[in-house]
């Protein structure tokens, strides 16, 4: 008689611990929305003019501190990460009197969607923003201009 009590007593445990667990199940949360299809520029585009304060790395050679104007080129980079349109992953050239100084590859980010990707608050429309990033081991170039953003990344020379 007591093995049969012990055992209807565990039993009723076991059932009221499953239904506690079942009880606390919560559902996954929202994912954002995505934008859609995102719109590139067609062909070699100026993007602005920036100011690199020091000298970095773009493509892995070295470019030095300086002004250049900033050129979306047709190229596309590959290979292709997962989940990027490809058309928004595509090499820009530095340009300083007239001549292509370096090359690294740029990430296009929608208007809609720069908020998931940066965390920082954007250049005006028009404008850009050179940042050193924490860590001092990379500096972004960031250009704001016809409803996409565009940031690229450049090792610092001495990292």
């Amino acid at each position: 008689m007591k093995k049969s009590c012990v055992l209807v007593g565990m039993m009723v445990a076991a059932a009221l611990y499953a239904s506690d667990a079942r009880a606390q199940h919560k559902a996954p949360n929202q994912q954002p929305p995505q934008a859609g299809e995102a719109a590139s520029p067609a062909g070699d585009t100026a993007l602005g003019s920036v100011r690199l304060p020091k000298g970095v790395t773009a493509d892995g050679k070295p470019l030095p501190a300086g002004t250049y104007t900033v050129r979306l080129t047709t190229q596309e980079a590959g290979p292709a990460a997962v989940g990027v349109t490809e058309s928004l992953e595509r090499w820009v050239e530095f340009v300083q009197g007239g001549s292509v100084k370096g090359r690294e590859v740029v990430s296009i980010v929608p208007q809609a969607e720069v908020k998931n990707v940066v965390k920082d608050p954007p250049p005006a429309a028009g404008a850009s923003k050179v940042q050193t990033l924490k860590g001092n081991d990379y500096v972004r170039v960031w250009i704001n201009k016809g409803g996409n953003h565009y940031l690229i990344y450049l090792p610092n020379t001495g990292a």
